[in-house]
């Protein structure tokens, strides 16, 4: 009886005290409401004056867009109307190139071989694992929901996919990597095109019913050929490899190396002042992107009820791999609360759902990260160029789910080698993908033909893809942002090795500049001598 009497009055005070901590809480949170000026107000908007505008922008711009759709307005008329969308990405594009060369070579000469070795194989640990989730992700989503049931009549419109081998798509990937002309590969990149040549073989045939004797005829056989040929668009894989191999041979060179790194150094800044610039221009420029597409596209209501499936399928995949997945990873890694990371990041991942281009968004993607949340620049600068070009988390896992909706479109049960393949070829042909709108649609061929699904069968998804486009390249930033973050924090020790390596060295000129400076007093005490010679003579 006595316990139970003296266990009562301790729950209650225990109720007591989280009712007072409650209330107490409550207080301080009205105060701080009540304690907000209007200064407070200013400095939080002048803070937040980009995120804010870019938000804005894209509400605008999709109120716009669907407000201007009953007008039917014609090509040239969108096209003059999204002009100034236009030009955002034209300036964007400009800066891709200084920025992707001289990030990764400030950021590869700043590290020793040995820290941006380990810093390498954190990278790439990160991406596979991501990737391969993103893949996983897509699979699943796509084998619960089963949005490709029904019958392939559905879609009404097909358009012509170009065709392309998986190996020469492969080789492609290898050749660009390392491209012959470095002034061709900021303009171009190499892709394998086909021709017909005729081919005449001798055929021997037999004149008589006896075998006796035998004449040689000429027949022309039809055959398709590979040739080299090439492509407009920035060769970025193959300026990342040799821009990573100029950085690290210039960090090894050490003091023979300081002029160039002082000059990339300085044009990296340069380039980060004129993002500045530019991200002023950034909130008008996405309004007139997404009001240009919005009313650019087909009618949303002939969309079938298999595309539409397929649509909402991708979309939940994506906010599932950017929403948990990646955030997750990041808490459990660093121990931070991961959504005060993307608030920092937010303005990069609206420019990437208004470009629809990874290498486009990676100037503000810099900025968002080096300014806001404080990552190491030699961390982004090595990360984030690497990461735009072969981590594609969102490609990955919409071309796997792609590839088996179509499957499903075409009544083809996949069986569990056929998946296990199609989540191997989705991670490596979103490796392959170029950073640039609807890159995606082109490596889906070397998914489809892995298991043998038609190839052609990809234009049925042309009609959302222009959408989802957008929201898997927000994922990709994401992703690349995310692991920036992580492999900064993992990459403590060998960052804080390289200030102390720098401290030592700056203290070691100081050190070899002090005998010059006793040289003068020596010479001095040396003219001094003869007068005293000439006294003891």
């Amino acid at each position: 009886m006595t316990k139970s009497s003296g266990e009562k009055p301790r729950s209650r005070s225990r109720v007591q005290r989280i009712r007072e901590d409650i209330q107490l809480r409550s207080l301080k949170a009205k105060k701080k409401v009540e304690d907000i000026t209007k200064d407070d107000v200013k400095t939080f908007l002048r803070r937040n004056a980009f995120v804010l505008l870019t938000i804005g922008a894209v509400a605008l711009g999709i109120i716009l867009g669907f407000a201007l759709r009953p007008y039917k307005m014609s090509y040239r008329e969108v096209k003059y109307f999204s002009f100034p969308g236009e030009l955002l990405m034209r300036m964007l594009q400009m800066l891709v190139l200084p920025l992707l060369v001289s990030s990764l070579i400030t950021g590869m000469a700043a590290l020793d071989s040995r820290a941006s070795g380990k810093m390498g194989m954190r990278a790439v640990v990160y991406y596979m694992t991501t990737t391969f989730i993103a893949v996983f992700i897509g699979i699943i989503m796509v084998l619960i929901i089963h949005p490709g049931k029904g019958s392939k009549d559905e879609f009404a419109k097909q358009q012509k996919i170009e065709q392309i081998s998986p190996a020469d798509a492969f080789l492609d990937l290898i050749r660009n990597m390392f491209p012959p002309n470095l002034v061709q590969a900021c303009t171009q990149q190499f892709k394998t095109q086909y021709s017909k040549r005729v081919v005449h073989v001798k055929e021997i045939v037999n004149d008589s019913i006896f075998n006796l004797t035998n004449t040689t005829q000429e027949v022309a056989h039809e055959e398709i050929i590979p040739i080299p040929g090439t492509t407009n668009g920035v060769n970025a894989l193959g300026l990342v490899v040799f821009s990573m191999c100029f950085g690290l041979i210039i960090g090894n060179m050490k003091g023979e190396g300081q002029a160039l790194r002082d000059f990339f150094d300085s044009l990296n800044e340069a380039i980060m002042r004129l993002v500045a610039i530019i991200m002023w221009y950034a909130p008008i420029g996405i309004l007139f992107l997404i009001a240009g597409k919005i009313v650019e596209m087909d009618d949303i209501t002939e969309m079938g009820g298999q595309l539409g499936m397929y649509t909402v399928t991708v979309i939940i995949g994506l906010l599932i791999h950017g929403c948990i997945i990646l955030p997750t990873l990041f808490f459990v890694i660093t121990r931070k609360n991961p959504f005060i990371f993307i608030t920092g990041i937010l303005q990069a991942l609206i420019t990437a759902l208004g470009t629809s281009s990874s290498s486009a968004t990676l100037p503000v993607t810099f900025k968002c990260l080096e300014e806001n949340n404080k990552v190491d620049k030699r961390v982004t600068r090595f990360v984030l160029p690497v990461g735009a070009t072969i981590n594609m988390d969102g490609t990955a896992l919409y071309e796997a789910l792609a590839a088996i909706f179509i499957a499903q479109v075409n009544n083809m049960e996949m069986n569990f080698g056929q998946i296990i393949t199609i989540s191997i070829t989705a991670t490596a042909a979103s490796i392959g993908a170029a950073g640039i709108p609807q890159a995606g649609l082109v490596t889906m061929v070397i998914v489809l033909t892995s298991v043998g699904l038609p190839t052609d069968d990809i234009s049925l998804i042309i009609a959302v893809d222009w959408f989802l486009d957008r929201l898997r390249t927000t994922t990709n930033v994401l992703g690349d942002s995310i692991g920036a973050g992580i492999v900064e924090f993992l990459s403590q020790d060998e960052l804080q090795d390289g200030d102390l390596e720098m401290c030592n060295s700056v203290l070691e000129e100081n050190e070899l500049k002090k005998p010059y400076q006793k040289i003068p007093q020596q010479n001095e005490y040396e003219n001094e001598k003869p007068p005293d010679s000439e006294t003891k003579m």
